[in-house]
């Protein structure tokens, strides 16, 4: 089995595997808001979609740990231009987006490795802040690697 935690920049012929890992992700988060009844298999398409045009774009960043028949896991940085305030000195914000490893490469620091490979890509590009959502199990790893919780309340809409 492979042990190794070499994280390298996703390409085209990983778009397969990136959507099984988010799949598998979504599985382990659950419930009707992550996994509704009706979302059907489209969503799966439309995700191969935007992984292929992001993985050229200077505003997403896609990290992969290879696996010995596929990706053991991955994770997903983006950077969004907000409006600089005083809390906020550039407006650049980064979002970290689901990092995950498949169940049987877990334990083995290969999402801690993607973490250290997105923050310094963050830091490269200036990100003031760095957003993410956290599950249960990688909570620690987070708080470890210095999130803290966010002084504003999170709500979402559905149109």
């Amino acid at each position: 089995m492979t042990h190794h935690t070499d994280v390298r920049q996703a390409v085209e012929d990983d778009v397969a595997e990136l959507v099984r890992l988010r799949a598998l992700l979504f599985e382990d988060l659950g419930g009707d808001f992550f996994n509704p009844s009706s979302a059907g298999d489209d969503w799966r398409n439309a995700l191969a979609a935007v992984l292929k045009e992001k993985l050229t774009r200077d505003d997403a960043r896609i990290l992969v740990v290879d696996g010995d028949n596929g990706l053991a896991a991955c994770g997903i940085g983006t950077i969004e231009q907000w409006f600089p305030g005083p809390h906020s000195r550039n407006g650049r914000i980064g979002h970290v987006i689901g990092v995950v490893t498949d169940p049987s490469y877990r334990r083995r620091g290969h999402s801690r490795a993607i973490m250290r490979g997105l923050l310094g890509w963050f830091q490269e590009r200036d990100a003031v802040r760095v957003d993410l959502y956290a599950s249960r199990e990688g909570e620690p790893l987070y708080r470890e690697l210095g999130f803290f919780d966010h002084p504003d309340p999170a709500l979402c809409w559905r149109p």
